[in-house]
């Protein structure tokens, strides 16, 4: 029964990197340069799962996050030709380059990666009850 405890850990930890993830897509939704503050709008990023089968039990499996991809849709675009990151030449002169962030998506995913994590919260329980009462009847 241990092992399935290790399962819903598995679980919780990535729901938690995901949660983390929108958590910052939803923060950055108007970050509109990168770190060296060049005028790069921020992409949203998403986390991808893997089966973890280093954690399994009569065919039953872990999950674990295999990788964090970053969005490549183009930003979104808007004419504010005053603004100080405005584009200066080319096609989009005049405009100035946002994250291409749907926030609803975001909220959804939000929401999804929240009733995950509770949903291995119950399943924790019901083990732990499980052995609670598994001991009471040996002892």
């Amino acid at each position: 029964m241990l092992q399935a405890l290790d399962i819903s850990t598995s679980a919780l930890t990535a729901q938690r990197v995901r949660l983390n993830t929108v958590s910052s897509n939803i923060a950055n939704i108007s970050s509109l340069t990168d770190e060296d503050g060049n005028a790069e709008p921020y992409r949203a990023r998403h986390v991808v799962f893997q089966t973890d089968d280093q954690l399994s039990l009569h065919g039953a499996a872990g999950v674990k996050v295999s990788e964090i991809k970053t969005e490549e849709a183009d930003p979104l675009y808007r004419y504010e030709p005053n603004h100080p990151l405005a584009i200066q030449e080319g096609k989009w002169k005049g405009y100035v380059a946002y994250p291409n962030i749907n926030l609803t998506g975001q909220m959804v995913d939000a929401l999804e990666a929240t009733r995950a994590y509770e949903a291995n919260i119950g399943v924790m329980e019901i083990t732990k009850d499980l052995s609670r009462e598994s001991l009471s009847i040996i002892a």
